[in-house]
């Protein structure tokens, strides 16, 4: 069976220069992510956020934690000390949660928005018109300490990949859509689609962040 250090070889090997590889390690103990670190991996995805502040009181410093999965307002507070990247900001709510927090913080918390692009009903996330309506918000600009730089996409948990294709096609025209509202505040550099099963459609379509879990870590 190959090791850790072979998965991420691998899955580096088949990306493009311009897209990073985000590790999700959600669910995994840290011995494993010890082994990914061990190997190179500097960016680790997570869905929870306990899960996250307990791994990275564990783990070295230089590690950039990415919070993946649906984020409640009430949780914010726990890993706006050190989260580097939020992917999955579905409201204008939370946003603003979030610079609360990274005010308290005396930081600025990058965030990418969740636009909802899957045939399906479970998926979290903001319409085009949703998100762009945030992005030129009259309210934006107080928020000093939270920076919109992209968005993420989750495609149909499908095997057709001419669905999966086209929604990641989509996501990336919005994206292009909304480089003409780019200010001090918002900017459209990173696009987060892709996982396991389609990341490599997704880099085809522009993705610059693949979030890989079990083709790194195995089926848990």
């Amino acid at each position: 069976m190959p090791s850790i250090a072979d998965n991420l070889a691998q899955i580096q090997q088949g990306l493009r220069k311009e897209t990073r590889l985000v590790a999700v390690t959600k669910t995994k103990p840290t011995s494993l992510l010890t082994e990914a670190y061990a190997a190179g991996a500097r960016l680790f995805g997570e869905n929870k956020v306990q899960e996250m502040v307990a791994k990275h009181e564990e783990l070295p410093k230089d590690i950039e934690w990415h919070m993946i999965g649906h984020l409640q307002t009430n949780k914010v507070k726990y890993m706006a000390p050190f989260v580097s990247l939020v992917h999955s900001v579905d409201s204008f709510k939370l946003l603003k949660e979030i610079n609360k927090e990274a005010k308290k913080n005396d930081r600025v918390i990058d965030c990418l928005l969740q636009i909802y692009i899957a045939k399906e009903e479970t998926k979290f996330g903001l319409s085009e018109e949703e998100a762009l309506e945030i992005i030129t918000s009259a309210e934006l600009p107080a928020l000093a300490n939270v920076k919109i730089v992209g968005l993420m996409g989750m495609a149909s948990n499908t095997d057709d990949q001419n669905v999966v294709r086209a929604e990641f096609r989509g996501l990336k025209n919005t994206f292009e859509s909304f480089k003409r509202h780019e200010n001090g505040q918002v900017t459209m550099r990173e696009l987060s689609m892709g996982m396991s099963g389609d990341y490599l459609i997704a880099q085809e379509e522009g993705s610059t962040l693949v979030r890989v879990g079990s083709a790194i870590f195995g089926s848990r």
